[in-house]
Parts: C-alpha cells; structure tokens; sequence
C-alpha cells in the first residue's frame, strides 16, 4: 500500500511506466524460463541449439542497448517505449508458433531488441521526468520490477498446466496491453534536434573516463544480482534437496522490498552522500555471500525437514542481505547515471551503461560458473560464494576510490567529463 501511495505523488507518465515495469517483469519470467525446457522437451531441439537460441536473445539486447539509448535521445523516449513493447508482443507471439530454428531466431532477435528498445528509453523517460525525486522513482521501480519477477514464474508454471504456447500468448497479450496503454497515456514531449552525429555522442560518452569507470565498478552489481538466478536457488535446492526451495529466495526478496525499498531510500537520501550508500550497499551484497560459505551446505542430503530447514537457512539470510544491499545501492546508482554527462544524452548514457557493466557482469557470471564446476570437483563448496564476496568488495571499493577522486556527480552537481 505505501508503493501505491508513493506512487500516486509523481506524474501520471511516470506512474504509467512503473505499472509498466510490473507488467514487463511478468511477461518476461512467464515465459523466458521456460523456454529451454520448451525448445528441448517439446520441440526436441539439443542443447547446442538451446543455447544459440537463448545466446542470441540476450546478444540481441545487451549488444543494442547503445542503439536504444540513442533512439530515445534523438526521437523521444516515448516512442522508443512503444515500439520496444510493440516489438516484444511480436517475438513473443512468434515463440508460440514457432516450430523450426529460424522462426525461433527471428523471435529470440525481436524480443531482444525488443528490451534494448524500451530498457534505457523507460529509465531516461523516468529519469527526465521525476528530476528532484529520481532517487525515490527507481526506488519503486525497482519494487514493481522485483514484484513482478516474482509473479511470472507463478504464472508461468500455472499456464504451462495448459502448454508453453498458452504462456507465450499470455505473454504477448500482456505486452500488447502496455503497448496500448502507452500510446494513449504517455504525453509526447517535443525532442530537440541534435547538432551532432550518433557517432560524435557516442564518442562524447565513451571518452568520460569517469562514467566508464563507473559502469565497470558495477560489475559486482550485476553480477551478484545474477545470483538471485544462479548460485542462491542452486544452493537452497542443495541444502534441502526439493527444487522448490528456489522459489524462497524469490519469496524473501518480494517481501523484504514491498516492506522496505521506500523506507531504506527515503531514510538515506538525506543522510550522507549518494557514492557513500552505493558503496555501502555493494559492500553488504559482498557479505550476503558470506554465510553460506562459512556455515557450508555439505555435499550429503538433509536428515528430515527440520534438517532441511536449518540448512536452508544461510542461503536465505544471504538473499536476503543481497536483496537489502540491492536495495541501498540500485535507486542512487540509477539517480547518478544521467549527471556524468548533458541532459540531452540522458539515454545514451543509459544505453552504454548496459552494455558496459553487461559485458563485465557476463564475464563475472563466467568466473562464478567456474567456480561452481571447481568447487564440486575439489569439495570446495565454499568457493563460489567466496568468489561472489570478492566482487562485491572489488566493487564497493571502486566506488568508493571514485568517490575520493571526486569523480562521481551528486544530484546537485554533475561531474565534469573526463575525456580521453
């Protein structure tokens, strides 16, 4: 309820693209984690192809993110939302009745770019929009994007009694409806025309040594928030042996971020500068990973649920401590993004934000996934978690070495460029 409150404060266009957010997150986890299963169960397609398959859908988003960015700053958030929402109704529309690899392809392309469309123009329209009260706009965006993540698997696994194609069609249906909604709520804002290339902003943003070093900072992040989908949930079915333990760690981060996502930003923003939380809230994402890898979940099954229970129980303390750390650190890391550089490259600084820490965090993923394949073969339970804590270390001290350097902007005071 106080989401809901909070949210009625700011402007309808900005409430529209939170509800939107909500929307999307559905969509998306009705469908996406269920399609391997889909692609190999129904349609007998082997795991390479899997793989190409999903590869290709986030290739498509993460690598075009710079082109939705600059989309938006050049024709207007506005219509960059539409038509990524437009896109993805498409693709996965496509996904339902598809049946051979290059219908799949083709799905997979539009779907990703659907998300490189929407992604960065949705933060920019937001961030344009709220100015004075960013911090506390990403703060409920972050509430609706984690509720909703958390209601698409729900519905997906319900639809999927039906068949993948009844989830798939829900999917699309739910992205025509924002679709729709956007085109008749948002408000068209006349863009200025640029004086300059695509190219020569790319340029301008890729030469802010500051906002690069940034971005590379937040590949704890990201790639710790990765871990809500790869080394939690591995660890909590490990430690009681039943798949459905990973759904806790979902249920604990809801919970905790309805009862306090609002509270943590209200309560920080007027205590102390934002590079200090963001800092702060990568350095507790760290020590999330820190309980499981000292208590250990022991290679041998749980002796009765009580068993289950307690071995259950450092995994979700430290989804939860990753969850808060998300929570104190991700509204200021979106309120920062836009003063590296001038208004009118809002998006485009969005755009190559994603991809930058994208691509490290694929790499940090990469690390983490090794250390899992290394740790059960060397009975070192305890190393992925440990190499999870590093990076957020790394992290937090990255911030905080920018922060010393005066390289960060404050909501006041963007920080002036330092070109290449």
């Amino acid at each position: 309820m106080r989401a809901w409150r909070e949210m009625r404060r700011f402007p309808l266009a900005v409430r529209l693209l939170l509800v939107n957010q909500l929307g999307v997150n559905i969509g998306f986890y009705l469908l996406i984690p269920y399609l391997a299963t889909h692609l190999t169960d129904h349609l007998g397609m082997s795991a390479a192809v899997v793989g190409i398959v999903l590869g290709v859908r986030n290739l498509s988003q993460q690598g075009l993110f710079i082109i939705g960015g600059s989309a938006s700053d050049r024709l207007g958030a506005r219509g960059v939302i539409i038509a990524g929402c437009a896109l993805r109704t498409l693709g996965f529309a496509l996904f339902a009745l598809a049946d051979n690899l290059a219908v799949l392809l083709a799905a997979s392309v539009l779907s990703g770019l659907a998300g490189a469309l929407f992604n960065p123009a949705v933060r920019a329209y937001i961030a344009q929009e709220a100015i004075e009260r960013r911090a506390e706009a990403f703060a409920l965006f972050n509430v609706f994007a984690t509720t909703g993540a958390l209601i698409g698997p729900l519905l997906g696994s319900a639809l999927l009694l039906v068949d993948f194609r009844a989830s798939a069609l829900t999917a699309a249906g739910i992205f025509a409806v924002l679709t729709v909604a956007q085109a008749l709520v948002l408000p068209v804002r006349e863009v200025e025309p640029s004086k300059g290339t695509v190219l020569a902003d790319w340029r301008e943003v890729l030469g802010n040594r500051a906002f690069l070093a940034f971005a590379l900072a937040m590949v704890g992040m990201f790639t710790l928030e990765n871990q809500l989908y790869l080394l939690l949930p591995d660890g909590a079915r490990r430690a009681t042996g039943w798949d459905g333990a990973a759904g806790l760690v979902f249920v604990v981060g809801t919970l905790a971020n309805l009862a306090l996502q609002l509270r943590i930003t209200r309560a920080l923003k007027e205590r102390g500068d934002r590079a200090r939380w963001i800092a702060t809230g990568l350095g507790l994402m760290a020590v999330a990973f820190l309980p499981p890898a000292v208590v250990g979940l022991g290679s041998d099954g749980p002796v009765g649920t009580a068993d289950a229970a307690l071995r259950a129980l450092p995994v979700l303390v430290g989804a939860l401590l990753l969850y808060l750390g998300v929570m104190i650190a991700q509204p200021f890391v979106m309120e920062l993004v836009p003063g590296f550089g001038r208004p009118e490259l809002t998006g485009t600084y969005f755009g190559i934000f994603y991809v930058v820490s994208g691509i490290a965090a694929a790499v940090g993923n990469t690390v983490v996934g090794w250390a899992m394949d290394t740790g059960e073969r060397g009975d070192a339970d305890w190393l992925p978690w440990a190499c999870c804590a590093l990076f957020g270390l790394a992290s937090a001290l990255g911030v905080a070495w920018l922060h010393r350097l005066g390289s960060l902007p404050t909501p006041s005071q963007p920080a002036v460029p330092a070109t290449a």
